[in-house]
C-alpha cells in the first residue's frame, strides 16, 4: 500500500472515532424581523425513542425525583412538552415562550454528592424551566444564586451508561443560554448570540471553532460532516444566511430548513454508539406566534400544535398526543384537538 493509501485510511479511521464521540443534535435560534424569534433542533439517537408531546397545566406539584433532598416547586407556567421515551422531558415551550432543550454532550461530568444541596433528576431538568420562567435571564439569574446539583440515570435500553446531556434555553425575546456540567461544576454561557448549540467539545471550544471558521468565506466554503465542529458552524452559518420573514410560514420553513441540514439521513448510525446517529424528529418552537411543529423521519409530513388554544388553568387536565416511536403518527396541520386526558408520567427517579 503507497504511503498516500496508508495516511488517506488512517484519516478516515480518525475522523470516524470523532464521529463517533459525538451526539448529532443540533439546535438554533432564528432571528426575524419584528421580534420573530424561532427556535428549532434535531433529535438524532441510535435506537428507535418514543417521543410524544404533553399539555402540563400551571399549578402541578413537583419534586427533582432525586430523593430525600430534591428540589420541591409548583408550576408557574403551563407548557407543551416533549417527552424522551416518557420518563422525562427533552423539549417544550411554556406559555410565555420560554423554550428548553435537552442535547448529548460527552464532556458532562456532573457534580458529585456534597450531602447538603438540593437535587433534581436529569429527566426533570428541562422541565423545571418550563415550570418556573418566562425568560432566560430570569432562568439564569435563578440558577447562579440557587445551586442545585443535578443527577444523571441511565440511557433507556443501555444498562450502566449514564446519560450526558446540557441544557439550552431560549425566550420570545430571542435570548438564548447554554448550561453544561463541566468537571462537576455547573458552567453557564448566557448572551442572545449563542443562537446555535450542537454537542462536544463543551460551548467555550464550540466559539473558538466558529472563530477559526469566521475567517473563511461560507458562501464558498463549509465544512460538510456530521461531526458536532461541523454542524455547529454550519447551523451558526444558515439560521442567519436563511430568509428573514415575519411570515410565520416563510420564517418557520426556514428554520426547518437549516434543521433539516444540519440532520442525519435516516438509517446512519455507527455500532455500538448513540453518537452520529439517526435524526429521529424534529421541532420547531415559534416564540412569538405560539405555535410548536413536529416532523418525524418517518412521516411525509409537518404537524403543529397552537399553544392559544390548549387549556394551561391551573386545575386543568394533563394531556397528550400521541404520536408513537419516532413521533411516526401521521398528523398534518393544527393538531390541538387530537390530545386526550392522560395521567402525567413518573419522571425516572435517580438517588
Amino acid at each position: 500500500m503507497s504511503k498516500f493509501a496508508i495516511t488517506l485510511t488512517t484519516l478516515i479511521a480518525a475522523a470516524a472515532l470523532l464521529c463517533a464521540e459525538v451526539q448529532a443534535c443540533t439546535r438554533a435560534v432564528y432571528h426575524g424581523p419584528d421580534g420573530r424569534n424561532i427556535t428549532g433542533r434535531s433529535m438524532d439517537f441510535k435506537d428507535a425513542m418514543v417521543s410524544n408531546f404533553w399539555v402540563f397545566p400551571r399549578g402541578m406539584k413537583r419534586n427533582g425525583a432525586s430523593g430525600s433532598r430534591s428540589l420541591e416547586w409548583t408550576s408557574k407556567f403551563g407548557s407543551l412538552a416533549v417527552s424522551g421515551y416518557d420518563i422525562s422531558t427533552v423539549d417544550g415551550m411554556n406559555e410565555a415562550g420560554l423554550n428548553a432543550s435537552l442535547l448529548w454532550l460527552n464532556a458532562t461530568e456532573f457534580p458529585e454528592d456534597d450531602g447538603k444541596t438540593p437535587r433534581m433528576s436529569l429527566s426533570i431538568w428541562a422541565q423545571f424551566y418550563l415550570d418556573q420562567f418566562a425568560t432566560v435571564s430570569e432562568a439564569v439569574e435563578y440558577t447562579r444564586s440557587h445551586p442545585v446539583q443535578v443527577v444523571s440515570g441511565e440511557v433507556p435500553g443501555r444498562p450502566g451508561s449514564l446519560a450526558p446531556l446540557h441544557l439550552t434555553l431560549s425566550d420570545a425575546s430571542g435570548d438564548s443560554a447554554v448550561l453544561e456540567w463541566i468537571g462537576g461544576k455547573l458552567s453557564i454561557h448566557h448572551d442572545r448570540k449563542y443562537q446555535v448549540v450542537t454537542n462536544d467539545p463543551p460551548y467555550g471550544s464550540q466559539l473558538a471553532n466558529q472563530k477559526y471558521w469566521s475567517a473563511v468565506d461560507p458562501l464558498n466554503f463549509l465544512p460538510g460532516s456530521g461531526r458536532s465542529e461541523d454542524r455547529f458552524v454550519r447551523a451558526g452559518f444558515y439560521i442567519n444566511a436563511v430568509t428573514q420573514s415575519d411570515d410565520p410560514r416563510i420564517a418557520n420553513a426556514a428554520v426547518f430548513s437549516v434543521i433539516r441540514n444540519a440532520s442525519v439521513p435516516y438509517g446512519v448510525s455507527l455500532p455500538e454508539a448513540p453518537n452520529l446517529s439517526t435524526t429521529r424528529w424534529r421541532v420547531v418552537a415559534d416564540q412569538k406566534s405560539m405555535l410548536f411543529y413536529g416532523e418525524s423521519a418517518t412521516s411525509p409530513n409537518v404537524f403543529w400544535v397552537d399553544l392559544k388554544k390548549l387549556d394551561f388553568t391551573e386545575g386543568a387536565h394533563v394531556r397528550k398526543l400521541d404520536l408513537g416511536v419516532d413521533m411516526n403518527r401521521i398528523l398534518t396541520g393544527e393538531a390541538s384537538g387530537q390530545f386526550v386526558t392522560e395521567k402525567a408520567f413518573n419522571f425516572m427517579a435517580v438517588e
